[in-house]
């Protein structure tokens, strides 16, 4: 009983070490955004961008919903970004079919249940561009 005890602490104190550094090494939310909108500046937030497709569109996990259009870089910090999660694929509901707009409905559903799991209101879309 005591070797097995012994053994499972050793696994236990060996795990905790493993995964530390893992945990570590992954950059914040806030962090890859800032990467990614790094050498670029903001301009002026508008309501709707023109999104003919979603593939595009990017969940930047507790940040913003990022769509990539060319060199431009439209950034959504919704009203409540912590509730944005890269594990839910959102469901978009559209009043448009080629724009997305903050008004558009969003929901999130669990990527491996399907399951409900949150809402997502949109803000103003504001537009990263290298500056020239």
């Amino acid at each position: 009983m005591r070797k097995h005890l012994a053994t499972l602490a050793i696994v236990a104190a060996a795990a905790s070490l493993v995964s530390a550094p893992i945990e570590a090494a992954r950059p914040s939310g806030e962090e890859r955004l800032a990467k990614l909108i790094e050498g670029r500046s903001a301009g002026v937030p508008k309501d709707c961008i023109f999104t003919p497709g979603n593939r595009n569109l990017t969940i930047i996990d507790k940040t913003a919903i990022v769509y990539k259009q060319g060199d431009r870089v439209w950034v959504n910090r919704t009203a409540y970004p912590e509730d944005i999660d890269e594990n839910d694929i959102l469901v978009i509901r559209r009043f448009s079919p080629t724009n997305l707009c903050r008004q558009d409905m969003i929901t999130l559903a669990d990527r491996t249940t399907g399951m409900f799991t949150g809402a997502i209101f949109l803000t103003d879309f504001v537009p990263y561009e290298k500056a020239s």
